[in-house]
């Protein structure tokens, strides 16, 4: 496990430095560009940018994350099944110190993590995911993104993106300014055929460095990928959990309103595309679904050898993406089945029907127990108090309601609301 996390490392790393050799040539030719003799100047500048954004995200790139994910943290009592499984999973991967949970109010089904160490570490899933997904399959989530923590890819992530983000910026400013000054910003007298092609090298790293620093960004994300979907594996002993997870949240039809091209290798899938079916490109933030899923249901073990065994079976490789010094002396771990206790949410049936009709009732019935849990939840964090109807219906007062009554939808009954119109949190009555 620690080869294949530092082969992984090692090659991503390579990336890393590519990518910043292709910041500081941005910054050199910009500034020989409109300053001749200033090349140096313009590298140091360049590392200085990448440094002040380095830093940021180093020391609040998770919370930047988090809040553009409008996330919102939420403690045991809140959301008990999600919290029992976060807490398993982070004993099961060895992890010093469990992640904190954080939730987004969003009908797309989707998580990711996010923190430099795993000491600071957070697993952030939409609302739409844990309505969604039965214990097994949110199991298998929460695993692979504990995985990606467990193996520093956040860190790795984070980093490359504050690059390609700097890398945007120089370029950005430098085509602006080369349109404004209608390209004619040499004005030195030299080397005619030297600024020729300081000129041309210019121009072309303006429009050509977002584009390779955005491609080696998703490769970084996809050679990722396979290890954290063989970490879930492992720690859960039920890859089906996590590929049953990966069909629903690839045929969901909504898209997460709060993703955008720099956090979209952050996801377990791509919020922004989700098209399974084609092939994985340069421009791809994660292999194809579908072979994720082929692997993940083609391995007949929980281990990295089986999971290696299982891509170069259904890819027709030769070559697996876990190196052969990685495999020696892995114990054999086996695929355990789902027992009666993980699935509480399946076990209330009704009584005459068919096995099938069963079986679809028990779903139905426990998805709206989950989007219950879930619905409270949110209007709990958004400071709304429930006020119970006589027929059953539970009533949302959403903060500041100025009204002094609210009818009942189902039985139209009319209620006295004067004490629910504030939720300020001074409110010793309201929601903690």
């Amino acid at each position: 496990m620690w080869e294949q996390i530092r082969s992984n490392r090692r090659r991503s790393i390579w990336l890393a430095m590519f990518m910043a050799a292709l910041l500081v040539g941005l910054g050199y030719f910009l500034a020989e560009y409109f300053a001749p003799g200033y090349g140096i100047a313009g590298s140091v500048l360049a590392c200085g940018i990448w440094m002040v954004m380095a830093l940021t995200a180093y020391f609040g790139g998770n919370q930047m994350f988090l809040a553009m994910a409008r996330a919102k943290r939420i403690e045991k009592q809140d959301l008990p099944r999600l919290y029992n499984i976060v807490e398993e999973m982070t004993i099961a991967s060895g992890l010093s110190k469990m992640p904190a949970v954080y939730l987004i109010d969003d009908p797309a089904p989707n998580a990711f993590a996010t923190g430099r160490n795993p000491e600071n570490a957070a697993v952030a899933v939409t609302s739409g995911l844990v309505r969604m997904c039965n214990r097994d399959e949110l199991q298998g989530v929460i695993a692979h993104e504990i995985g990606h923590i467990r193996n520093r890819d956040v860190l790795l992530m984070l980093f490359a993106g504050v690059m390609v983000g700097a890398i945007a910026i120089l370029a950005e400013v430098g085509l602006r300014s080369h349109w404004f000054m209608g390209g004619r910003s040499r004005r030195s007298s030299g080397d005619g055929g030297g600024q020729a092609i300081i000129v041309l090298v210019a121009i072309a790293l303006m429009i050509l460095a977002p584009l390779i620093a955005q491609f080696i960004y998703f490769a970084i994300s996809r050679k990722r990928e396979y290890l954290a979907d063989a970490s879930a594996a492992r720690y859960t002993r039920y890859p089906e959990g996590l590929a049953s997870a990966l069909e629903k949240i690839a045929a969901a039809p909504a898209k997460l309103a709060s993703a955008s091209k720099v956090t979209a290798p952050m996801y377990i899938i791509n919020p922004l595309s989700r098209d399974g079916s084609r092939a994985a490109n340069l421009s791809s933030t994660h292999p194809p679904i579908t072979e994720r899923i082929k692997i993940l249901r083609a391995m007949g073990g929980a281990s990295f050898a089986a999971y290696d065994e299982a891509f170069r079976r259904t890819q027709r490789k030769r070559a697996g993406v876990i190196p052969a010094s990685a495999l020696q002396d892995q114990e054999d771990i086996d695929l355990r089945t789902p027992t009666a206790a993980e699935r509480l949410d399946r076990l209330v049936m009704p009584v005459g029907v068919t096995m099938a009709e069963m079986a679809g009732s028990a779903d139905a019935q426990a998805a709206k127990r989950r989007a219950r849990e879930v619905d409270d939840v949110l209007y709990r964090k958004d400071r709304y108090r429930a006020l119970a109807c006589p027929c059953g219906t539970s009533l949302k007062i959403p903060p500041g309601y100025l009204a002094s009554q609210v009818t009942c939808p189902h039985c139209e009954r009319r209620h006295e609301v004067t004490r629910f119109q504030t939720m300020d949190a001074s409110d010793p009555a309201g929601p903690s």
